[in-house]
């Protein structure tokens, strides 16, 4: 529980007076019964239980009091509510290293099972967009209701070579941002290997991605709504933008990234083109792109781990945990404790307090 103007919690420092106050008068009147000459006649005409009654609506009362102090600093807490992620693009490495069989019977089916299952499962107002992304990104199915369509595009997925994660990400924006504009000529070129991840010859270099979309003014890391990203990949980036810097421009935009990481650390030898690669999944990139947008990342280690972190994925897409603001909640628990008061004093003792 937090406040957002907690400042004004000092005005609970009256509530402790007030009970003094109470205190100092229930003293007074002991004092004034003691005056009567047959005392014990009015200690008997007053049962334990009378005695008990007396006490609640003023205890009541103050207690209103005390949430109403509490709602006009107005209280926030953490909830899980409904999301309002209209749109969701899925990014699917379609690289040769999904050839791969540690997950059965094979990454590449695995994740297209897996990802089918999520669409059909996900709420009929999200609108499903997916990319495809090798050594370049696609976008092949725009967001769309259309559930068809969807699993129709994560079909169509055909094994190239090369592994494009940060322009996965630039492509998945686009679709949720038509009018963003990303140059690639922003950063210079850094050479790269090909990484434990895949099954590709060493690629010329990355490149450093720059927003230059027109009045665009950065947002919160994972503030924006509307729309998030989940990207599946087995293995380190190596060509394309630099998946670091594609992050960077996601967390800007206020966009999540859920990564889910394919295969086992082991991995399997591939030979691909005359090469011979052992194809290991590596976590540490798409950690840290989860990381940056404040997403969450998630291993897949079998075709049945694949699949309940899609069943995971969509209770988080369906509700989520949000700081909202509960000052109603405060407010009316206050009034529904003064009102119980008055009434409990008009029934017992014919008077409010």
């Amino acid at each position: 529980m937090t406040f957002i103007w907690p400042d004004l919690l000092w005005l609970l420092l009256i509530v402790p007076v007030l009970v003094f106050g109470y205190l100092l008068v229930l003293r007074r009147k002991r004092r004034a019964l003691a005056q009567y000459a047959n005392l014990g006649m009015v200690a008997g005409a007053t049962s334990v239980g009378q005695r008990f009654r007396r006490h609640v609506p003023p205890v009541l009362l103050l207690a209103a009091l005390t949430l109403m102090i509490a709602a006009i600093a107005r209280p926030a807490a953490v909830v899980m509510l409904p999301s309002q992620h209209e749109n969701v693009v899925l990014a699917i490495d379609v690289s040769g290293s999904m050839r791969a069989t540690d997950v059965k019977p094979d990454r590449i089916t695995a994740a297209r099972e897996a990802a089918k299952s999520f669409v059909t499962d996900a709420p009929a107002a999200t609108r499903i967009g997916v990319v495809h992304f090798a050594g370049t990104a696609s976008l092949v199915q725009p967001p769309t209701r259309n559930r068809e369509d969807v699993l129709a595009a994560i079909d169509r997925a055909q094994l190239q070579a090369g592994t494009a994660i940060g322009s996965a990400i630039l492509t998945s924006l686009k679709a949720i941002f038509p009018d963003a504009e990303f140059d690639l000529r922003g950063g210079e070129s850094r050479p790269t290997g090909s990484g434990s991840g895949n099954a590709q010859r060493p690629q010329p270099g990355m490149t450093r991605p720059v927003d230059r979309s027109p009045a665009f003014v950065p947002v919160p890391p994972g503030s924006y709504e509307s729309a998030v990203i989940v990207l599946l990949s087995d293995g380190q980036s190596n060509t394309g933008a630099e998946p670091k810097e594609a992050a960077r421009i996601a967390s800007e935009r206020g966009v999540k990234i859920y990564t889910i990481g394919v295969g086992t650390p082991e991995g399997e030898v591939l030979s691909y083109d005359g090469w011979q690669v052992r194809v290991r999944l590596d976590e540490e990139e798409l950690k840290n792109i989860a990381m940056t947008t404040r997403g969450e990342y998630f291993h897949a280690g079998s075709s049945a781990e694949l699949k309940k972190v899609y069943r995971t994925l969509r209770s988080r897409l369906t509700m989520e945990r949000r700081e909202t603001e509960v000052t109603a909640l405060f407010t009316g628990a206050a009034a529904a404790l003064a009102v119980i008061s008055g009434l409990l004093s008009l029934l017992w003792f014919r008077r409010i307090l």
